[in-house]
C-alpha cells in the first residue's frame, strides 16, 4: 500500500527526536506530520523510533553476493534480488552498489565484468525493493577502465564515481608488504603475480594517470555525477578534492586527513564495520577515534550492510553524538553529498516516504518495518 499512517512514534527529525508523533503517507509521499494525536486508520508504533530510510553510499557487498567465492559466479538476478531482500531488513532504502574497475584484480573487479554487472543490475532494478543506484570505483592506475566508465556515465548508469589508488606507499597500504599481505590472501596471488601488478601500477603513474583523472572529473561534472575520493591520506589530497568539487572523502586513513576534510567542508565517509568492531581491519584510522575528535560526517556499510543501523545507534549509545545527528550520518548527509536530498534523507512533508520503524531489543536496534516510496518492503512480524 502507498497510503497509510504511523501513530505514536518517536520521529527522528533532522534537528531533534520528537515524541508522540504521527505521520501520514499519501501516494508514496510524506503528507502530514502531527504531534500529540493519532491519525485515522494508522499503524500503532507504541513509541518505536521512526527514521528516514538509510542511504548507503558505499557497499561492495554486491561483489560477494554475485561471486561468493573466487571463480564461483552466481546467477546475477538471484544474487541481486536476495541481497535486495536483505537490505530492506537492514533498513537500507537507497543503496549505491559499489563496483570496482580494477583490471589488475580478478573476478568482478575486472573492467568487462564490472561494466557487464552494472548493465545487468540496471535491467533488474525495477523489480527490486530498495532504490538501487551504482557507485563506480575507478582504480586510477587502470587506464583501460576509462572507456567503460565514460560509456556508463554518458548512459546515466553511474550515480557516484570514486577515485582510488591502491598503489602501496600511500592511501590504505603503507608499504609493499601491507599491499601483498592483503591482495595475496584475498585474491590468492603469488608474489610473482603481485610484482607484475605493481609494475603495471608504476608504469601507469608514469604514463597518464593524471590526464585520465582530469578527464573523468570533467565528465562527471558535466553529467551531474557526484564524486568521491577513496582512502585519502594527506591534506594535499583533500586540497585536490576541494579544487575539483569532490563531494566526499571516503575512509580517510588518519586523523590529520579527517580534520583537513572537516576544515574544508568536505564530508568524510566512515565505515560502519570499523565502528561496530572497534577498529580498522587494515590498521588505519579507527572510526571511534575520529568521532572522539569530532570528525566524520557519513556512515556507510563498506562491505557489511547489516552493520549500518547498528553503527547509527552506537554513535548515540557511546555518547559521540545525539541520535538525530547519528541518524543524519546515514540518511540526510549522504543524500546531500550525492545530490538526492530533495527526494530522500529526512522525515519532511513532501519527501518520498522511505521510512524505517525501529525498536531496541536486548540493547540493539531491530527493524520492525521498512517502506520505500510508501510501499512496505519489510516487516518483522
Amino acid at each position: 500500500m502507498s497510503d497509510f499512517a504511523v501513530n505514536h512514534c518517536r520521529a527522528v527529525l533532522p534537528d531533534r527526536v520528537l515524541d508522540d508523533v504521527s505521520v501520514r503517507v499519501e501516494a508514496g509521499t510524506i503528507a502530514e506530520i502531527v504531534q500529540g494525536r493519532a491519525l485515522d486508520g494508522g499503524l500503532e508504533a507504541c513509541g518505536a523510533w521512526l527514521l528516514p530510510g538509510l542511504v548507503d553510499v558505499h557497499s561492495d557487498a554486491i561483489e560477494k553476493a554475485v561471486e561468493p567465492r573466487p571463480n564461483a559466479r552466481f546467477p546475477t538476478e538471484i544474487a541481486v534480488r536476495e541481497l535486495d531482500r536483505s537490505l530492506a531488513g537492514c533498513g537500507i532504502t537507497t543503496m549505491f552498489h559499489s563496483l570496482s574497475f580494477a583490471d589488475m584484480e580478478d573476478g568482478l573487479r575486472s573492467n568487462n565484468a564490472a561494466a557487464g554487472l552494472i548493465r545487468e543490475i540496471a535491467e533488474i532494478a525495477p523489480l527490486l525493493r530498495v532504490d538501487t543506484r551504482i557507485h563506480a570505483r575507478f582504480e586510477v592506475t587502470d587506464l583501460g577502465a576509462v572507456p567503460h566508465l565514460e560509456a556508463l556515465v554518458q548512459e546515466g548508469m553511474v550515480h557516484l564515481l570514486s577515485f582510488m589508488d591502491h598503489s602501496p606507499g600511500q592511501g590504505q597500504y603503507k608499504d609493499v608488504a601491507a599491499y601483498k599481505g592483503f591482495y595475496g590472501k584475498v585474491y590468492e596471488k603469488t608474489d610473482e603475480e603481485l610484482e607484475r601488478i605493481l609494475e603495471r601500477k608504476r608504469a601507469a603513474h608514469q604514463s597518464g594517470v593524471g590526464e585520465a583523472v582530469d578527464a573523468m572529473v570533467a565528465l562527471c561534472a558535466s553529467h551531474g555525477v557526484a564524486m568521491a575520493s577513496h582512502d585519502d591520506d594527506s591534506e594535499v589530497r583533500i586540497d585536490w578534492c576541494a579544487r575539483e568539487g569532490i563531494a566526499m572523502s571516503e575512509f580517510p586513513v588518519n586523523l590529520q586527513t579527517a580534520g583537513a576534510a572537516r576544515d574544508r567542508g568536505i564530508p568524510s565517509c566512515l565505515g560502519a564495520p570499523n565502528l561496530v568492531r572497534g577498529g580498522s581491519q587494515a590498521g588505519n584510522l579507527s572510526v571511534r577515534q575520529a568521532l572522539e575528535h569530532g570528525y566524520g560526517d557519513i556512515l556507510c556499510s563498506d562491505y557489511l550492510p547489516l552493520s549500518l543501523l547498528h553503527a547509527v545507534f552506537l554513535v548515540d549509545a557511546l555518547g559521540f553524538r545525539p541520535l538525530h545527528e547519528a541518524v543524519a550520518m546515514a540518511t540526510l548527509v549522504p543524500a546531500t553529498a550525492t545530490g538526492i536530498d530533495e527526494l530522500v534523507g529526512s522525515i519532511q512533508v513532501g519527501k518520498r516516504a522511505d521510512l524505517l520503524l525501529v525498536e531496541r531489543r536486548h540493547g540493539h536496534p531491530d527493524t520492525l518495518r521498512t517502506w520505500v516510496k510508501g510501499r512496505e518492503v519489510y516487516a518483522s512480524r
